[in-house]
């Protein structure tokens, strides 16, 4: 018998996401009649937008062609996609084609990552958090067991609560990685020019890596909130950047996003005693990318292509404004009720601090037992959500004023 990976052994017994469809299911199957309105796993409800449509009927016909039939496509993704990137988010921030590399998905590349750093990396996350930056790096070895206090032992924590506004303060010990999410998901909230130059200038001074997700990007309504990492100066030697087309664009099914590795970007490599040489974090991803990633498929780095048209942007702009419109009916109506609540402007998350430091797994039982609505437990980010609720605005425009209206008669 062989032995297994005993590091997967430290993490929790279901990933968040599993627990709360296991709950749903169970409730629809003792009432199934029902009507559930899910405001909590952040998937797309809208069609497709039309010039998607188009560039993918166009791609599946050109494979029936000998002219236009595609196989293996580049590892790193297609470079008409790679410089259309470019064109539409990068052109003035000093990052090149050759920087880009295109995948099936933010979440994959955020958890695949890490790969590329030691064992005994210190990593910083803050908290509450999307659970992958930490699950990926406990299977790696990096977290160690899991504490009383919902904490793993080997990571940096960084607190966000609305007692510090949900920004977080710079680390005392020094990381290796850091993970920073903007838009927040789950909290909903962002970081402007300002805080962002502080980590910035954090990571070049304590020579550490930032993982900046910048997954809802596109979601950003104020002026002064960055939508690249790159935009603050120095960012190019100490961040890498990930990026979705599964919210703005509806990809959620497709499966496309890309990571920006820079060339100034790099690690160390120990080379016996105190001695160690700079290596390119690029060239790096390259290697590992080739070895275990085929590409993301033609057809659908056609259908990415179209969102950067004019055309495609109008319509991706369109989505995105319904689904806002969604998270600003969430945010008042929770407001109404006079609790503290964060994200929904620049962001699809609502993010709600539940009243007296209320169980967050109880809140979600109890609103889906009385109302029939799902949102995710706070505690299932971190510990520093329990006693908060988030919801998301990417639910259908009718079922969340629906979802909405239920809402106003529950008591919390």
């Amino acid at each position: 018998m062989s032995f297994v990976n005993a590091n997967y052994l430290n993490l929790p017994g279901s990933y968040l996401f599993s627990e709360i469809a296991r709950r749903v299911n169970a409730y629809v199957e003792d009432n199934p009649k029902r009507k559930i309105i899910r405001l909590g796993i952040g998937d797309v409800t809208s069609p497709l937008p039309p010039a998607v449509i188009t560039a993918l009927s166009r791609a599946v016909d050109e494979q029936a062609t000998d002219s236009g039939f595609r196989g293996y496509g580049p590892e790193q993704g297609y470079l008409f996609l790679r410089e259309a990137v470019i064109a539409d988010a990068y052109r003035d921030l000093g990052v090149g084609a050759d920087e880009i590399f295109v995948s099936d998905g933010a979440k994959c590349d955020v958890g695949n990552f890490q790969e590329l750093f030691s064992a005994d990396s210190k990593i910083a996350i803050t908290d509450p958090v999307y659970p992958v930056y930490a699950d990926s790096n406990v299977m790696a070895g990096r977290g160690g067991p899991l504490g009383e206090d919902g904490r793993f032992a080997g990571i940096i924590y960084l607190p966000c609560t609305a007692e510090n506004a949900f920004v977080p303060a710079l680390p005392e010990e020094r990381p290796d990685i850091i993970y920073l999410c903007y838009p927040n998901n789950p909290t909903g909230s962002v970081l402007d020019r300002g805080e962002l130059k502080k980590w910035v200038d954090y990571a070049r001074e304590r020579e550490s890596v930032i993982f900046f997700d910048a997954a809802y990007e596109a979601f950003i309504s104020e002026t002064d909130i960055p939508h690249s990492i790159y935009e603050i100066e120095g960012a190019l030697e100490v961040a890498v950047e990930f990026r979705s087309y599964s919210k703005m664009s509806g990809f959620t099914g497709l499966r496309c996003g890309f990571a920006v590795v820079p060339r100034a970007l790099s690690g160390r490599a120990a080379l016996g005693g105190e001695k160690v040489r700079k290596v390119a974090l690029r060239d790096l991803w390259m290697r590992r990318q080739t070895t275990k990633y085929n590409g993301c498929p033609y057809i659908v780095q056609r259908a990415a292509e179209a969102t950067h048209s004019p055309e495609g942007k109008r319509q991706c702009a369109a989505l995105i404004g319904g689904y806002m419109q969604n998270a600003r009916l969430i945010r008042e109506a929770f407001a109404r009720k006079g609790l503290v609540v964060s994200g929904g402007i620049n962001a699809p998350y609502v993010w709600v601090t539940l009243p007296g430091g209320t169980d967050s797994w109880r809140f979600f039982d109890a609103l889906l037992r009385e109302t029939g609505v799902v949102g995710t437990p706070g505690a299932g980010f971190g510990p520093s959500g329990e006693g908060c609720f988030r919801l998301t605005g990417f639910g259908r425009a009718e079922d969340t004023i629906e979802a909405v209206e239920r809402l106003e008669n529950f008591t919390l």
